[in-house]
């Protein structure tokens, strides 16, 4: 998005979503970014990305950072996808403690070269730790399998997958990438109504558990996930109105499914 993050704030709460998520702003103070948030009344999922030579160090430090603007729920990039599974459970061992400690509520995303880059490490970091939960964005899952998972052993990774999730990235993912051009497109019809069951499920197992609330992020992102013309760099497709389309589309659909929670 263009402007100052004002007005992108502005344009996201007049097209009617509730929360932006996004990393904390370096350029604000913690009091600064809450004035904004409630001025336009919108919630934050603050994103965070670990890296460099200690992990769990950048993990604490962004998650103290970003506890001080009271953030709904934390979305994660954990991990690297090379690391060993011991390496793997060492760093949840300490994530889990650090959500223990903070009453933070931290979802860990399945993105490619990250720990949950595929359905089945996925689903043994769950088995392994009970407390784990995760951001749902299977568009991932689907480009690192080059399917749409239908595979008996992928199906049964993605259940408890599908039961550890808290937030839902709503991207399309299609078996050469992670994102298709446009969803309204009939040639990806196949591609949404397949993770389309995916999110209704997660719904379901929300409504089921009692959960308080399910979040939706309408996640399709500028090139390079857009796909762009050569030399021109155009993008192919709005990106604005696909985000609108699909937040609109998930929107209907849970309201179908679940009237009175509504």
């Amino acid at each position: 998005m263009e402007g100052t993050l004002e007005e992108q704030m502005r344009r996201i709460a007049e097209s009617g979503y509730n929360a932006v998520e996004m990393p904390v702003p370096m350029e604000y103070s913690a009091a600064d970014l809450k004035i904004l948030l409630q001025e336009f009344h919108l919630d934050l999922i603050a994103m965070i990305f670990t890296g460099g030579a200690g992990h769990i160090e950048s993990f604490r430090l962004q998650i103290e950072r970003a506890r001080l603007c009271d953030p709904l729920q934390i979305t994660a990039h954990s991990g690297k996808d090379f690391w060993t599974f011991d390496e793997q459970k060492a760093f949840f061992t300490q994530a889990l403690e650090i959500e223990r400690r903070t009453g933070l509520e931290i979802n860990h995303e399945t993105h490619r070269g990250r720990a949950m880059c595929n359905p089945w490490n996925t689903a043994a970091l769950l088995n392994e730790f009970t407390e784990l939960h995760i951001v749902a964005d299977f568009s991932h899952f689907v480009c690192v399998c080059e399917s749409l998972l239908i595979e008996p052993s992928l199906a049964r990774s993605l259940e408890i997958c599908i039961s550890r999730s808290r937030h839902i990235h709503g991207r399309v993912g299609f078996e050469e990438g992670p994102q298709v051009n446009d969803p309204r497109a009939p040639e990806w019809s196949a591609h949404v109504k397949a993770h389309e069951i995916w999110w209704k499920a997660i719904a379901h197992a929300r409504f089921e558990s009692k959960a308080t609330r399910l979040t939706f992020n309408p996640e399709f992102g500028p090139p390079n996930y857009m796909q762009a013309l050569p030399h021109s760099r155009m993008p192919v497709a709005d990106l604005w109105e696909v985000c609108l389309y699909m937040g609109s589309r998930f929107r209907n659909t849970y309201a179908a499914l679940f009237p009175a929670s509504s």
